[in-house]
């Protein structure tokens, strides 16, 4: 089916005023895990690499797609993070959500917020989550900020079958053993703008092969270095566009638009650039990669983020990343 432009947010009566509790309980959550004296990020705290990368905007893209950083086919400096979903720090072993962030620099354009030329896109490697809103998220979050007292709250929170059921959900949302990043497909599964039209995009591997996978506590970075050692890791960036509120809603996470009702359309690659993280300017890149903020409102206002879990976003991401101090939005690359 064609892309519609009838898409529309529906935000619920007290909703700043939750999602800034949210926002307070990351910061809280951020103090508390705090290990030898640096505050590390509530969510997705173990990078497994930072990495200098290229952004490609592809030419003849359909119109629907060509707004904002697609309206011209070019190529951009890029940095990439890719990390575990924990707020603790843990094995690469542990199943968890693993994630991947891109920041684009030197984009033109009126933004949402403040006036970098950056434009940042967050992915995971689920194409939904087992929450229907924001407000859920934020109450497993702050419940499970204990392991002993996680499932008494969780009850509290959700009553005994709804916790039951959230548990299930993330049970199956976590992914089944892979061998490595650099061969997987992560999905924004949060809608942002694409100009008049709303859309949810994915970075699939296009170029990686195969591999044994090892057991080893960092074997997901270990792999990543290895690889880009050798030479590039090229994903595909593709859109994947609103049709309606039935079959892909704007305001529900939970449910997986089908791609056969709305296919994925390619517009961009994302090139992980051949490099040595073992060397000093490696290290160096990763630190300033890590240091950085990813946030999907770090974005040109033809990509402004939508839906009630994006907008929770924007005060906990705030909030977060004033709090551990992140650093100032890059203008290029390191040089």
């Amino acid at each position: 089916m064609d892309p519609s432009t009838a898409w529309k947010e529906l935000v619920s009566d007290g909703e700043q005023a939750r999602f800034e509790v949210f926002a307070a309980q990351l910061v809280e959550l951020q103090k508390q895990r705090a290990t030898d004296g640096r505050t590390g990020r509530a969510l997705h705290r173990k990078g497994t690499g930072g990495f200098e990368a290229r952004f490609e905007v592809a030419d003849h893209l359909p119109d629907a797609a060509r707004h904002g950083l697609f309206a011209t086919p070019g190529t951009y400096d890029a940095y990439v993070r890719f990390s575990n979903g924990a707020g603790e720090v843990a094995s690469d072993t542990v199943r968890d959500v693993r994630g991947i962030a891109v920041k684009v620099m030197g984009v033109p354009g009126k933004k949402v917020l403040g006036t970098a030329t950056t434009q940042d896109f967050l992915a995971i490697l689920s194409s939904s989550i087992p929450f229907q809103t924001a407000d859920q998220f934020a109450a497993l979050v702050w419940a499970t900020r204990s392991k002993a007292l996680a499932l008494p709250r969780l009850i509290g929170a959700f009553g005994p079958l709804g916790a039951m059921r959230i548990l299930r959900r993330l049970l199956a949302g976590r992914e089944r053993p892979f061998a490595s990043l650099a061969m997987q497909r992560f999905y924004s599964v949060l809608p942002i703008q694409c100009g008049p039209y709303a859309a949810r995009f994915s970075f699939a591997s296009i170029s990686a092969s195969a591999a044994d996978r090892t057991n080893g506590a960092e074997f997901l970075s270990i792999d990543l270095a290895n690889r880009l050692r050798a030479g590039e890791i090229v994903y595909q960036m593709s859109l994947q566009f609103f049709v309606d509120e039935t079959r892909t809603p704007i305001e529900d996470p939970s449910v997986d638009w089908p791609e056969d009702v709305s296919p994925y359309v390619d517009v961009a690659r994302l090139v992980v650039a051949q490099q040595d993280s073992s060397s000093a300017r490696g290290q160096r890149v990763a630190e300033h990669v890590d240091a950085l903020s990813f946030d999907p409102w770090h974005a040109l206002e033809e990509h402004r983020p939508l839906g009630g879990m994006m907008r929770a976003r924007k005060y906990a991401y705030f909030a977060s990343t004033r709090q551990r101090g992140a650093a100032a939005e890059p203008d290029g690359p390191l040089p």
